[in-house]
């Protein structure tokens, strides 16, 4: 058994508490300065890595894309010359820098998402607004997924088109670059299958079976692209029946109204009956038509995706041949038949 009393133990162990406190006082700066050191270490770098990026990708979630024009033109069965003008509108009160990416656009409206085309977007400043205008050729890898898009964008009043693709952004003041997501949707108006589409001045001959009819085409195209299709022939059906071809060249939609010369072979004795004959005879010479896409070449390809874009729903006109009938003798109003 130890010989030492208890009040010989407190007054050994006294002056090591008191030397403690006095280490504490004497060097609290050092303490604290590597409590500081150990704090950066450990707050800095979480900073860096997650509060960051985090923040980086809030401000570009938060940008708005808007598309003021598109280009689809140089069209050939492959490939065309995609021209897309923006601007985007984001928060700069952080000055960065997004590197130029690779996006996929897609056709938001289909289920599951249809990628339908790559596009090369370039490097972007965060400013309150820029313009961000783009000119490349698309090679058109997947003409199912194109027809798509081109089916949705000629027969809808509207379609979502989404583009997104993985980039990376720099921080005025941090050296390293964060990776980031562009994810933007944006809705564009469609050609809403060609409605308000008109013949004016229509023209008929009696002399031959092929081209035997023309007139002006009044297209209107409400959305904001330049569509190149080229040389479009369309079938043409009267009371379900094919009564012919019409034939427009050199077709290139503009927004807003578009006029062009069209030319026809239609077969002659269903139109002439119909113009003096019950039903049809009471609409007094303005006779429905449906137009279906029949083929469509242009630079002299074949192109697949609008032919079958414009055959994909019939587009309805409604012709007044009143005068040119009555130009021929043949009177647009109802005709008792001899055994009446």
């Amino acid at each position: 058994m130890s010989g030492i009393k208890p009040d010989q133990a407190e007054s050994q162990t006294a002056p090591v508490a008191t030397s403690r406190k006095s280490h504490f006082r004497r060097f609290w700066w050092a303490y604290l300065l590597a409590f500081l050191v150990v704090a950066t270490v450990v707050i800095v770098p979480s900073v860096l890595l997650v509060a960051v990026p985090k923040m980086a990708q809030q401000r570009l979630n938060g940008a708005k894309l808007t598309i003021d024009g598109i280009a689809v033109v140089n069209t050939h069965t492959d490939s065309l010359i995609l021209a897309i003008n923006s601007t985007i509108e984001a928060d700069d009160s952080v000055h960065a820098t997004v590197d130029a990416f690779e996006g996929t656009l897609y056709l938001a409206d289909a289920d599951p998402l249809l990628a339908f085309a790559q596009i090369e977007f370039p490097q972007t400043v965060a400013a309150a607004m820029q313009a961000v205008n783009i000119s490349q050729e698309i090679q058109i890898s997947d003409q199912s997924a194109f027809t798509a898009f081109s089916t949705a964008l000629l027969t809808r009043g509207s379609i979502g088109v989404r583009v997104r693709g993985n980039t990376h952004i720099y921080i005025r003041g941090i050296s390293r670059p964060y990776p980031v997501t562009f994810d933007k949707t944006v809705t564009l108006k469609g050609l809403n299958n060609f409605d308000g589409l008109s013949i004016s001045d229509p023209s008929i001959s009696a002399r031959s079976a092929t081209n035997n009819f023309n007139g002006t085409v009044h297209i209107p195209n409400p959305s904001v692209l330049i569509l190149e299709i080229g040389n479009t022939t369309f079938t043409n059906y009267f009371n379900g029946e094919e009564v012919g071809r019409t034939y427009v060249n050199n077709l290139v939609l503009y927004p807003g109204n578009n006029t062009f010369f069209a030319s026809a072979d239609i077969e002659q004795l269903p139109i002439v009956n119909a113009l003096t004959q019950e039903p049809f005879c009471e609409l007094m010479g303005k006779l429905p038509f449906q137009l279906s896409g029949n083929d469509v070449v242009n630079n002299g390809q074949v192109l697949p995706y609008f032919r079958d874009a414009l055959a994909a729903s019939n587009q309805s006109i409604t012709v007044d041949l009143s005068e040119a009938a009555m130009n021929l003798g043949i009177p647009a109003q109802c005709i008792e038949s001899s055994g009446g």
